[in-house]
C-alpha cells in the first residue's frame, strides 16, 4: 500500500522549498494566516476520509478516538495559534544600557527557512501536522515525512496536502526507513523528529553533519507517583484512560507506576474497575484501539512472557461482558491484534518491562517503602518525557517536582499537560530536546535577529583608539555602572 516517493523527486522538492524561502524571506502575516487557515479547511473538509484511514491501518481504532486524540487537539492549537499570530510576530524592542545610548535595539522574529518534520505512526495525523503549525506561523516552508506503518493515512495526507498547499510551501514524501534517512541528511533550516530513543539519534547524527538544529520528541518510560493520601479510585481511573488511550501507543502514556508497598491488591483492584468503566469488553470494542502491527504485539508478549519467567506477577483484565460482533470497519487481523489490558507486580530492573519504553496496554506497578525511594528511582533512570504525580499535599508535589526532572508534568492526571495550548511540549535528555506549541512553538521554528540602530551621536567613539588617559577615564566611569 505505501506509495514511495523517489529520492530524486525527495530532493526536488526539497530545492523547490528552499529555494522559495530565499527568494521570499519575509512572509507577512496575512500570507501566513491564509496558509493556516487551509490547513483548517483540510482538517473541517476531509477529517472524515483521514479518520477512516488511520482506522484502516490501525485495524481497529474508533473514529472518535482520532477526532479527540488528532483532530481536536490541532484545532485547539490551531485557534490559538491563529489568535495569537499578530502578537508574536511583532519585534520585540530591548532597553539600551546606558554605554550604547542613544542607540535602539530590538529582535526580529524571521523565519527560518525550510523546516523538515519525520513524523509517527501513533498519532499519525496530529503529530505530523501539529509541528507543521508552528513551523507555518513562523513564516517557514514545510516537508514531512509519514510513517509507512500508516500508509492509508500517509496517502490522504499527501494528496491532501497536495491540494491545499503548492509544493514549495508544504509536501508530503512517503517511503519507509531510507526515505526517511534521506530525508534526515537534507540541510533543512530544522528537522522535527517524533518516535524512538535510538532512531532519534541516528536522525540527530545525520542533521549534524549540515548543523541543522532539531527538535527530537522521544519519548521513554513516564512514571506515576501515587502518594499515600491519594484517591486511589481516582487516580486508577486517569492512569487507566492514559495508559490505555490508543491501547498504550502514546509517547507521554504512563509507563509504570509507584504505588506505596501495601497498596497492591487495592490498585490492582480500583485499576480493574477503573478498565470495566472505560472499556466493558476489548475484542472488537471500536474505542480499544488495535497494536499497530503483528511485530509490535510480538514484541509486547516477548516483554510479558520474559517477565513472567524471571517473577512478576501478571494480571490481565477479563472482559466484563460478553463481546458483540467486531464492528464493520475493522480490517485485517485488527481484532486479533486488541491486547487486553495487563498489570505487571514484582517487576525488577532486569525485566525488559522496565529497561524500554513499553508502548503497548502493559503497566508495572513498583511498591515503594518511602517517597524517597520513588524519587531515587525515577533518578536513577533516564529523563523521561512525562511525569505524572497523584496527591493532595501541594508541598509533597513541590518537594517531587523540584527533585525531579522531566519533559512535562500533569498533577493529579495523565496526558493533559500536552492539551494545553501555552504550554511548550518537548523532553529532555533521553527523552528528547527542543518544545513546540504555542508561542514557544513559534520561536522555535523562528530566527531571533538582534537589530542595534546606533545613532550619529553614538558614545562608543570614545572607546576608539588610540587608548591614553581620557580612555582610561571612561573606563572607571563605566565600571561604576556595573
Amino acid at each position: 500500500m505505501t506509495s514511495y516517493t523517489h529520492p530524486a523527486d525527495v530532493r526536488h522538492l526539497f530545492e523547490l522549498q528552499r529555494q522559495a524561502s530565499r527568494e521570499q524571506v519575509e512572509v507577512p502575516m496575512l500570507v501566513r494566516r491564509e496558509r493556516l487557515l487551509r490547513l483548517g479547511k483540510l482538517l473541517d473538509e476531509h477529517a472524515a476520509v483521514l479518520a477512516a484511514a488511520v482506522q484502516a491501518d490501525f485495524g481497529i481504532r474508533s473514529q472518535r478516538l482520532t477526532e479527540v486524540a488528532d483532530f481536536f487537539v490541532l484545532r485547539s492549537q490551531l485557534a490559538h495559534t491563529l489568535k495569537k499570530l499578530s502578537r508574536w510576530m511583532k519585534p520585540q524592542r530591548m532597553s539600551t544600557p546606558l554605554y550604547l545610548l542613544p542607540a535602539r535595539g530590538w529582535i526580529e522574529r524571521q523565519p527560518l527557512g525550510v523546516v523538515g518534520i519525520i513524523s509517527p505512526w501513533n498519532y499519525p495525523v496530529q503529530l505530523a501536522l501539529g509541528p507543521a503549525i508552528d513551523a507555518l506561523a513562523a513564516g517557514n516552508r514545510v516537508m514531512i515525512k509519514t510513517s509507512e506503518l500508516t500508509p492509508h493515512t500517509s496517502a490522504q495526507l499527501a494528496g491532501l496536502v497536495a491540494q491545499f498547499f503548492s509544493p514549495d510551501e508544504m509536501c508530503v514524501v512517503q517511503g519507509d526507513a531510507a526515505v526517511a534517512a534521506l530525508v534526515a541528511s537534507l540541510p533543512f533550516d530544522h528537522l522535527v523528529f517524533t518516535g524512538s530513543t535510538a532512531v532519534g539519534r541516528k536522525v540527530a547524527q545525520a542533521a549534524a553533519a549540515n548543523l541543522t538544529p532539531t527538535t527530537l520528541e522521544l519519548g521513554g518510560k513516564s512514571p506515576c507517583i501515587i502518594d499515600a493520601d491519594c484517591d486511589l479510585q481516582d487516580a486508577a481511573l486517569k492512569i487507566a484512560h492514559g495508559k490505555l488511550l490508543n491501547a498504550g501507543q502514546t509517547c507521554i502514556a504512563p509507563d509504570y507506576v509507584l504505588l506505596p508497598r501495601g497498596k497492591e491488591g487495592l490498585f490492582a483492584d480500583a485499576y480493574r474497575a477503573a478498565v470495566a468503566r472505560l472499556f466493558p469488553y476489548f475484542e472488537g470494542n471500536p474505542d480499544y484501539a488495535s497494536i499497530i502491527d503483528s511485530r509490535h504485539l510480538g514484541r509486547l508478549r516477548t516483554m510479558l512472557q520474559q517477565a513472567q519467567t524471571l517473577g512478576a506477577q501478571i494480571e490481565v483484565m477479563a472482559a466484563q461482558r460478553d463481546t458483540p460482533p467486531p464492528p464493520p470497519t475493522s480490517i485485517g487481523d485488527g481484532v486479533a491484534r486488541q491486547m487486553p489490558p495487563t498489570l505487571a507486580f514484582g517487576v525488577t530492573q532486569d525485566m525488559q518491562l522496565m529497561q524500554e519504553e513499553i508502548f503497548g496496554p502493559i503497566l508495572p506497578v513498583i511498591s515503594y517503602e518511602r517517597l524517597d525511594d520513588a524519587v531515587a528511582h525515577i533518578n536513577a533512570s533516564a529523563r523521561p518525557l512525562a511525569l505524572y504525580w497523584f496527591g493532595k499535599s501541594d508541598a509533597v508535589r513541590d518537594s517531587v517536582l523540584k527533585r525531579t526532572v522531566s519533559g512535562g508534568v500533569t498533577v493529579n492526571d495523565t496526558l493533559m499537560h500536552i492539551t494545553h495550548d501555552r504550554l511548550p511540549f518537548g523532553g529532555v535528555g533521553d527523552s528528547g530536546w527542543g518544545g513546540y506549541h504555542g508561542e514557544q512553538g513559534f520561536l522555535r521554528f523562528s530566527h531571533q535577529k538582534s537589530v542595534l540602530a546606533q545613532s550619529r551621536f553614538s558614545a562608543g567613539a570614545m572607546l576608539y583608539p588610540p587608548y591614553g588617559p581620557r580612555f582610561d577615564r571612561i573606563m572607571r566611569l563605566l565600571k561604576r555602572l556595573f
